[in-house]
């Protein structure tokens, strides 16, 4: 009996809850030789859709979920809420055919006024050469 009241609760609170995730584009980048020998270069874009985050940390994956290696000018991106900012991610030439996922995770902080523990995490997935 008190699944059939308890469940359409939930349900209803699930749903008139709002999560926003933060944003990256192109959604499947290409590698591009950078202007260094033997480097691969993907320009991307964030936008922070969250009031909550202001960091992101850049991350980058092989098709096993397994890190690689990478350069940028941060690996830590600080955000301000309803803004972009255009990033590059520098891949060595002997992982360009191992790279599959650039990814933007959200670091959320321990604070006392803290609404949410969500952490997010966005991938867009390495357009292959064919």
């Amino acid at each position: 009996m008190y699944s059939k009241i308890i469940l359409p609760i939930f349900f209803a609170l699930f749903l008139a809850t709002h999560s926003y995730a933060h944003e990256m584009t192109p959604t499947y980048p290409k590698l591009t030789q950078s202007y260094i020998d033997n480097v691969y270069v993907a320009n991307m874009k964030l936008f922070n859709r969250r009031s909550d985050v202001e960091f992101y940390k850049i991350e980058v994956f092989t098709n096993d979920w397994k890190p690689l290696p990478f350069a940028a000018v941060s690996k830590v991106i600080n955000l301000k809420y309803s803004r972009s900012k255009l990033f590059s991610v520098y891949i060595r030439a002997e992982d360009s055919e191992e790279v599959v996922y650039i990814c933007t995770e959200s670091k959320v902080f321990k604070a006392l006024n803290q609404v949410t523990l969500v952490s997010s995490r966005i991938c867009s997935k390495i357009k292959q050469n064919e």
